[in-house]
């Protein structure tokens, strides 16, 4: 059994998707790897085989790896529901709610749970491919750390650094955060990657010598910029599109402050016939023909932000020229008339009115209902398949018009009478070639092309177990995983 571990000298350096590009190319050699984070604070989620929930980010390193996602891949995931607490859940179900400090003293409790997932991976695999957390010079969060040195040392693994150079200060970066690790934990670093390099190698080949002459270790290689490469981000949203045809359906997407599940829209973004438009604080909804209200982690206050941003008004204006107006979870509980929190779950116990779109009212319950499904749309009876993950339950007469007819015979969501508003729980919805086209022509588009999403997303890891063979040291990466 081998672990190799994946860190980076800052967030979004590219930690998720060098974990992807090794998970394919150890798959290319023949050999049983399985991705792992031990903790991830994200908003993106996705349910496992297991009926748990875990980062969206290893369930696309599953992918690479050709596994179903479970619960061990990520057994601490953190999903924040307001600046200082955020939802606290092990091995896939939600624990508890606490603010930061408090999660500080419970780490000792969470590092259990890692230790015993990794425990389990790697007795069923030779290989267990790590991803760290933001960076492990974070001297503020040492103490206690179980994301990443923390981890590395109760594990006795190697560490790759990686950096990203377009940020500017690569050497900096790579060197600084060298210096503020540990004796034992420098000495785990067996070598560097570095990051989106646009240019000219041979310009960079002298700061590449000087960093293994200063720091006595090698530079594993130089990956490129790619500029059309679409994986699921993990936080920030991606608002890169690509080219568009003549003909295209305007999409506007209103930025919550808890926003959840935003990679609900990358099937759309990378659609020809579509032009997706994040729209943010302090910015006016445009005309367009489709307004869709994403998840939400703290529906309440995400709802009172879009008051506050005048885009209730406009979401009315919009229904009054005929436009279309599509919610998911979060979004579908701020369709109906009330928005019940009695337990306090997302932030001050209490209701709030929603749009009043759909007659139907939500309340928050402590059991967070978590599933993969599949069934067919009310439009069109299209194939859909996608996730739910949602703490509330949701009643009233609008639920008798079904939005989802689910294969397991349950009904979803709720479309009005006049079929311009239709909510649904399912996260994913998009990724369905069928329904993605099926809601594109209810939202006007017609001869809608239909785009195999989850084929795009194996191209792009192809691609970059490509990259790993033609730009890495393939020698000393077989001698660190064991191969």
């Amino acid at each position: 059994m081998t672990t190799l571990m994946v860190q980076g000298t800052t967030s979004d350096a590219g930690k998720s998707t060098l974990v992807t590009a090794l998970c394919r190319w150890a798959t290319r050699q023949g050999v049983a790897v399985v991705p792992f984070k031990p903790q991830n604070m994200a908003l993106n989620s996705a349910v496992t085989a297991d009926g748990g929930e875990i980062g969206r980010a290893q369930a696309v390193q599953a992918q690479a790896a050709n596994l179903q996602p479970h619960t061990d891949m990520n057994p601490v995931l953190l999903k924040p529901n307001s600046d200082t607490g955020a939802q606290v859940i092990i091995h896939g179900r939600a624990v508890t709610t606490m603010n930061a400090v408090a999660y500080h003293d419970y780490k000792a409790i969470a590092m259990q749970a890692v230790l015993a997932s990794h425990e389990r991976l790697s007795a069923a695999y030779p290989l267990v491919m790590v991803e760290g957390a933001g960076s492990p010079a974070e001297i503020n969060l040492r103490a206690g750390d179980i994301a990443n040195m923390g981890f590395a040392e109760a594990v006795d693994c190697p560490v790759l650094l990686i950096a990203d150079i377009n940020r500017g200060g690569v050497f900096a970066h790579l060197v600084g955060t060298l210096e503020l690790l540990s004796p034992s934990e420098q000495a785990r670093v067996k070598g560097f990657v570095i990051n989106r390099f646009r240019g000219d190698i041979a310009l960079l080949q002298p700061g590449l010598d000087w960093l293994e002459q200063r720091t006595g270790k090698p530079v594993v290689g130089v990956l490129p910029y790619v500029m059309d490469l679409h994986l699921e981000a993990e936080d920030g949203i991606d608002q890169r599109q690509t080219d568009k045809a003549e003909q295209v359906s305007k999409v506007v997407v209103p930025v919550l402050p808890r926003i959840s599940n935003h990679t609900d829209f990358d099937p759309l973004r990378l659609h020809p016939q579509v032009d997706l438009q994040f729209i943010g604080p302090g910015q006016a909804i445009p005309a367009a023909d489709l307004i869709i209200l994403p998840g939400s982690k703290s529906v309440r206050s995400d709802l009172a932000y879009l008051r506050a941003n005048g885009w209730d008004t406009a979401i009315s204006r919009h229904l009054r020229y005929g436009g279309k107006v599509l919610g998911i979870c979060g979004g579908l509980q701020m369709l109906g008339e009330q928005v019940h929190d009695p337990l306090g779950l997302e932030g001050a116990a209490g209701s709030s009115t929603g749009l009043g779109l759909l007659a139907f009212e939500t309340q928050l319950e402590a059991e967070k209902q978590l599933r993969n499904v599949r069934g067919r749309l009310a439009l069109e009876n299209a194939e859909v398949s996608g996730y739910e993950i949602h703490a509330g339950v949701t009643t009233g007469p609008a639920l008798e018009n079904a939005a989802v007819h689910l294969d397991d015979g349950r009904c979803d969501g709720a479309q009005s009478a006049d079929g311009q508003v239709f909510g649904t729980y399912l996260h994913g919805l998009f990724e369905s070639p069928q329904a993605s086209a099926a809601l594109l022509r209810w939202a006007g588009l017609s001869d809608v092309q239909e785009v195999d999403y989850h084929g795009l997303r194996e191209r792009d890891i192809e691609r970059l177990a490509d990259l790993v063979e033609k730009h890495l040291d393939t020698g000393l990466l077989r001698q660190l995983c064991g191969i």
